[in-house]
């Protein structure tokens, strides 16, 4: 009976393993503007310059687009640099749906910082939220991208 029990009693230990890991941790749109607001948090857009100046930007965001930095060592010495060397400072990044957030999001917290959030609905929205612009929140137009 209790070896019977023994692989039960394993296969939930890496179950609660898999569970417990931190998938990064992540903001919906409203809380990431929300934050904006309050000046405790910096928004980085990640997306291509196209999709800048198709959809516009967040007013106050930082726009880093990621293809165009040299890899992800590249795109970190950018980020590094645009907060000043601050890796406490904390950040939430903005893609189009929220995948390539999780991946910036990754690299991020690789190269040190501390304090990296997914906005996982992204501007036009996913499986998490409806998306930055479907909810209303402020955008300007781009004409510089």
């Amino acid at each position: 009976m209790l070896a019977q029990r023994l692989p039960l009693a394993a296969l939930m230990l890496l179950i609660l393993a898999a569970c417990a890991q931190d998938k990064g941790s992540t903001l919906s749109a409203p809380e990431a503007y929300a934050q904006a607001q309050a000046g405790t948090l910096t928004l980085v857009d990640i997306r291509h310059a196209d999709e800048w100046r198709q959809t516009g930007v967040v007013p106050g965001a930082l726009r880093v687009d990621m293809t165009e930095t040299q890899g992800e060592t590249g795109f970190a010495r950018q980020v590094d640099a645009a907060l000043n060397g601050n890796k406490n400072t904390p950040i939430g990044l903005l893609s189009l749906a929220g995948n390539r957030g999780a991946n910036a999001q990754r690299v991020l917290r690789e190269a040190g910082f501390t304090h990296v959030y997914n906005i996982k609905e992204g501007m036009l929205g996913s499986g998490a939220g409806p998306g930055w612009i479907a909810r209303g929140l402020p955008m300007q137009a781009c004409p510089d991208c």
